[in-house]
């Protein structure tokens, strides 16, 4: 296995990224994930240091005048999300392949700063109110944040093709073993 190697997984939200990685790292020992920072709150089941790490939308902006970010998004208004290079750091110190959960232009950006060192992995619903039900059985979002997500799901699908392959979500069990195929693929 090559170190400095890194894994891309991508998606709007709701289409299964985050089951997918999960999925990965219990299965693919090489693996470790990034944590990425954002400026929301946490949801009621995520830790600080574990799933994100939650600045305030001030601390994050800091950090991005102090240059910490590898790469960094304004989502929503005032709703940050990104990569410090000090995360990076600590995993390849580890000798780990780096595992990416972000957002589509998030993906984007991992993809041309890592380029050939990256597999980058776009995962898409199988329609559209396919994502719109999974979300909503999530539980999580506000009518307002559902119509948010849901109005940003066309703009992100119209990046699929700049990722390395696109892995359609109809079947979890199915596209955790297409999605583990690539990265072993890709990593020994």
């Amino acid at each position: 296995m090559s170190c400095n190697k890194v894994i891309i997984i991508s998606a709007p939200s709701g289409a299964g990224k985050t089951t997918i990685v999960h999925y990965l790292l219990n299965h693919i020992p090489e693996l470790s994930f990034s944590i990425s920072a954002c400026s929301r709150p946490p949801r009621s089941y995520e830790k600080n240091g574990q799933d994100y790490y939650f600045f305030s939308p001030q601390e994050f902006k800091k950090r991005i005048e102090d240059d910490a970010f590898l790469e960094w998004e304004e989502v929503y208004d005032n709703m940050f999300y990104g990569t410090l290079k000090q995360e990076i750091e600590r995993l390849w110190s580890m000798n780990k392949v780096i595992i990416f959960d972000v957002d589509v232009k998030g993906g984007i950006a991992l993809k041309n700063h890592f380029k050939e060192k990256s597999l980058s992995i776009f995962i898409a619903p199988p329609s559209l109110n396919t994502l719109e039900e999974r979300l909503k059985n999530r539980g999580t979002e506000s009518p307002e944040s559902l119509a948010l997500r849901l109005s940003k799901v066309s703009s992100e699908m119209a990046f699929k093709n700049e990722f390395d392959t696109i892995v359609v979500n109809h079947d979890l069990g199915q596209s955790c073993q297409k999605t583990i195929q690539l990265v072993k693929e890709f990593i020994l």
